[in-house]
């Protein structure tokens, strides 16, 4: 049988026990990853002092008490000491048995409205993706014969001509290549699930970037030591991570600039489906950047094919993240102004009954 602090823990949603004089009395994990603070800093202070509302609502909370009557209120901004206010729902409702004592719940609405967006972005890009893939091979074949006629067709011209079949010859391989990394998508094959340890996947990726498309870029590590192995395929996770070093390195310039790779432990990250399950990812790494940021009118939609803020870009390298990641159940999302580009990946840990073996 569950015990009540199973239960507790195992809410996914940020929940308080609040005391008859406002103070904190219990914070289960979600509220503490929340609020981005440690259950044994928040019991005994002030709840309206961690979670910051509009002034209104604290009325409205204690009117709920005296009366003995649960509360709700729809799409408030709350915030915290340590992150930015964030829009939500809250239920407040007295805890029987204990007089003055309340329950207070948080439904964040960011998360779940990402999820029910990641879905339908997901499906629309399967089928472009798929239309894609249909042209490409029906696509490459006359582009061979068209090089092909190019090349015969420079051996009787004279080299002032020379420039026009060249540029034929270069534009078709331009395409064919986009066409091999469209098809990419359809013959990427299903992860291969094993312990990975992610410092060695980021090592890898730091490395290859450093040697190649990042060398005019200062790439600089934050790990946190102590993070224990992900489960997932290290070949697709390099490649997730290669792709955002890209990114990263494209977006600067040629200038440069200064990449950070960080990676840290977040155990009440619970991701919220849009059918109403969840899935405890801790596994945090953050690619962040100090580039010029995403253009506003793509930040929406970066993750979707064919949409690049780069003139001549592909704008399949973070569509390829996206579908990697989601095939390993994790989640990927990014926030973006000038100075600062934060891609950020979630993966779970590998499952328990597997580390018992």
């Amino acid at each position: 049988m569950i015990t009540d602090s199973a239960l507790w823990a195992s809410l996914p949603v940020p929940v308080f026990l609040v005391s008859p004089d406002d103070l904190i009395l219990d914070a289960n994990p979600a509220a503490e990853g929340f609020l981005n603070t440690s259950q044994r800093s928040l019991i005994g202070r002030a709840v309206w002092e961690q979670i910051a509302v509009d002034s209104g609502v604290e009325h409205s909370f204690e009117k709920a008490r005296s009366q003995g009557t649960p509360l709700f209120v729809n799409d408030i901004d709350v915030g915290g000491r340590n992150r930015p206010a964030t829009q939500c729902s809250m239920q407040v409702a007295p805890l029987q048995g204990r007089p003055g004592q309340m329950v207070l719940l948080l439904s964040p609405r960011e998360l779940s409205a990402r999820m029910t967006q990641n879905h339908s972005s997901k499906s629309a890009a399967q089928s472009a993706i798929g239309m894609a893939e249909m042209l490409a091979h029906e696509i490459k074949n006359p582009l061979a014969g068209i090089t092909g006629a190019a090349q015969l067709l420079s051996m009787g011209l004279k080299r002032e001509d020379l420039e026009l079949t060249d540029l034929i010859v270069s534009e078709s391989r331009r395409i064919v290549k986009l066409l091999d990394q469209v098809e990419q998508f359809g013959n990427l094959s299903e992860p291969q699930f094993k312990p990975v340890n992610l410092h060695d996947v980021l090592d890898r990726a730091r490395r290859s970037a450093l040697l190649g498309f990042g060398s005019h870029m200062q790439i600089t590590e934050d790990y946190d030591p102590s993070l224990p192995a992900a489960w997932g395929d290290a070949d697709q996770l390099l490649q997730v991570v290669l792709n955002l070093l890209k990114n990263a390195s494209e977006a600067a310039g040629p200038g440069g600039g200064t990449i950070r790779i960080r990676s840290f432990y977040e155990h009440s990250f619970r991701l919220r489906r849009s059918d109403g399950t969840g899935k405890l990812l801790p596994l945090q790494i953050e690619i962040v950047d100090d580039g010029p940021g995403l253009p506003e009118k793509i930040r929406d939609e970066v993750f979707d094919p064919f949409v690049s803020g780069r003139e001549n870009g592909t704008g399949l390298g973070l569509a390829l993240v996206s579908k990697i990641i989601a095939d390993h159940n994790g989640w990927v999302s990014v926030t973006s102004e000038p100075g600062k580009t934060v891609f950020r990946l979630s993966l779970s840990r590998v499952p328990k009954e597997v580390m018992e073996v």
